[in-house]
């Protein structure tokens, strides 16, 4: 067992008295006591603020999410804002989330700012609309969306209603960083001082907080209605849906939403319907994961719906399935849904201004197609909706018809700006009921798509970059990339057109990642993970025969997997 060493044991013990939280206070004494590796492991470092601003497991220690990683990220922030800033806040059901919204807004006062909690677990997607209907400097969202039940997250967006980029993210985690540094170094009596008043101010909330009420939530329900560009009418056929709430906030949300969209009330699944932070009856709360829709699949037998949707746990992203022409239940891929609700919107929106659609780089270039069919511009975009989502502000004489990334997120208009699994779930049935009064399936209508611009083809994979290592942190992802961009041998008997090496920045803001251009017109992306250690490859195939076209996304998922392999 490894010595605590007198620095160490002196940053503990003013975290120990800075700590509001009992539990944490508790668990990071016993460790103290009996696991000396683990304190230093938890000491090592600190949870980093980037982009998608926190996530992590909860804990004790500066690694971990707790509340005084919260209180102090808020301390960052409020000090980056300028003064007498104002702060919406929400939080999901997770195990902690009520008590670091309180923390946030506690502090934000404590700040001279002004603080608005929204009342109960709500979607993020009504935390990222309140930003903007509430005219607030930022919003800051307590959720880990889809991970573990071990983990919490803290979710950041600015006035703009987008997450940040930077540089405001390498400025407010310098900022974050000064005011850990600071409390490290205060003496034990100001240290002691501060806990107790931190303790005590994290009982309530702080009295001069707005507290928004379910108003904030028919607000953000207004905005998505007012997304649908061709209702369903009561005249029309309807599919008969079940929904999954992936034990999240999304059940009643949705419910209402198709309540006030005129929609009949979807099937549910039970055991999934209400919000429990322990996930009890799926591995992974992740409607991309295998095996997550079993139990809607087996519900939807017993209902004779025809149409599965689930969100995952805080309801920005959507999943939906479909019966297969065989019969069986199948989920979309998030490029097939993309594409089905971006050619409904296109087909049905026309304004005065210059209309627009965004896609993730990773997405299939299918949608480029049909805004060009469609007279559209379409736009490429780094993954993640921080950058899906900024054409908005970039170009605000543009409508933002829609925006998506295959990761089962979708952006309908530009209320809301973020991926939001409420709306995009209305349009879906729109969609599908479209489908059906011209006597048409999903499969249909995909089979019309491919016919008019080809099947694109898609397929993703991951491969781990720690099997067999000691140590995955220590990997060189840096140096893997550079031996991809060398290597300009033929992929799977295909030239290499063009190697695009992301890191350069030529087209797009700097990032991790390469893309080849083959001469048959497919392609590949590679890029790391950015919470694993992982390297993820998207392969895309286009082609006139699927059968062919599948044959030739076989061999090329084969080709990358071997090239990835070969230096992992």
């Amino acid at each position: 067992m490894s010595r605590i060493d007198d620095h160490l044991r002196r940053r503990v013990r003013a975290w120990l008295a800075h700590d509001p939280d009992p539990e944490t206070r508790a668990e990071l004494e016993q460790l103290l006591a009996n696991d000396p590796d683990e304190v230093a492991r938890r000491f090592a470092d600190r949870i980093a603020f980037g982009t998608a601003g926190l996530r992590a497991a909860m804990g004790a220690g500066p690694t971990l999410m707790n509340e005084l990683v919260v209180r102090q990220t808020t301390t960052g922030l409020m000090r980056w804002l300028e003064p007498g800033a104002s702060v919406v806040v929400g939080h999901d059901a997770r195990h902690r989330s009520h008590r670091f919204a309180r923390a946030v807004v506690n502090e934000v006062v404590r700040c001279g700012g002004r603080a608005e909690l929204i009342d109960g677990p709500r979607p993020t997607p009504v935390l990222a609309h309140a930003v903007l209907d509430r005219g607030a400097d930022a919003g800051v969202m307590i959720t880990a969306s889809h991970n573990p039940p071990a983990d919490n997250g803290y979710k950041l967006y600015l006035a703009d209603g987008i997450q940040l980029v930077a540089p405001a993210d390498r400025e407010i985690a310098a900022s974050i960083d000064q005011v850990a540094a600071a409390e490290e170094a205060d003496p034990p009596a100001v240290v002691a001082a501060a806990s107790a008043a931190s303790a005590s101010e994290a009982a309530s909330v702080h009295p001069t907080v707005t507290i928004l009420g379910p108003e904030m939530a028919d607000r953000h329900l207004d905005a998505a209605l007012a997304a649908r560009v061709a209702p369903t009418t009561a005249d029309g056929p309807t599919p008969r849906v079940l929904y999954t709430a992936m034990h999240g906030v999304g059940g009643e949300h949705v419910m209402q939403a198709f309540e006030r969209a005129g929609l009949p009330t979807p099937a549910v699944v039970p055991q999934q319907f209400h919000p429990d932070p322990d996930f009890a009856t799926v591995a992974f709360p992740n409607p991309e994961e295998a095996g997550a829709l079993d139990l809607a699949f087996a519900a939807a037998e017993a209902e004779s719906v025809d149409l599965v949707l689930a969100n995952d746990p805080d309801a920005d992203r959507l999943a939906a399935a479909v019966r297969d022409r065989d019969g069986a239940w199948v989920r979309l891929s998030g490029d097939q849904l993309g594409i089905l609700l971006a050619d409904h919107l296109l087909r049905h929106t026309a304004t005065d201004a210059p209309r627009m659609v965004a896609s993730s780089l990773v997405s299939s270039r299918l949608i480029d197609a049909l805004a060009a069919e469609a007279g559209v511009d379409s736009i490429r975009t780094l993954t993640g909706f921080k950058w899906v989502a900024r054409p908005i502000v970039d170009r605000p004489a543009d409508t933002y018809v829609f925006g998506y990334e295959e990761a089962l997120g979708y952006c309908v208009g530009d209320r809301v700006r973020d991926k939001d699994g409420i709306s995009a779930a209305i349009v879906a049935v729109d969609a599908v009921a479209e489908l059906m009064a011209n006597g048409h399936t999903v499969w249909d209508h995909l089979d019309a798509i491919a016919a008019r611009h080809g099947h694109y083809l898609t397929r993703p994979l991951s491969v781990r970059l720690d099997e067999g290592a000691d140590d995955a942190s220590t990997f060189d992802v840096g140096a893997l990339l550079d031996q991809l961009v060398a290597d300009s041998s033929p992929m799977a008997g295909v030239a290499i057109d063009a190697v695009d090496d992301l890191r350069t920045g030529a087209h797009l803001p700097p990032t991790a990642g390469v893309i080849w251009d083959l001469s048959d017109r497919s392609r590949v992306i590679v890029r790391p993970s950015g919470t694993e250690p992982k390297i993820k490859a998207y392969v895309e195939v286009i082609a006139t025969d699927v059968t062919d076209g599948l044959l030739r996304l076989d061999q090329l998922v084969a080709a990358i997997a071997e090239r990835l392999g070969a230096r992992s």
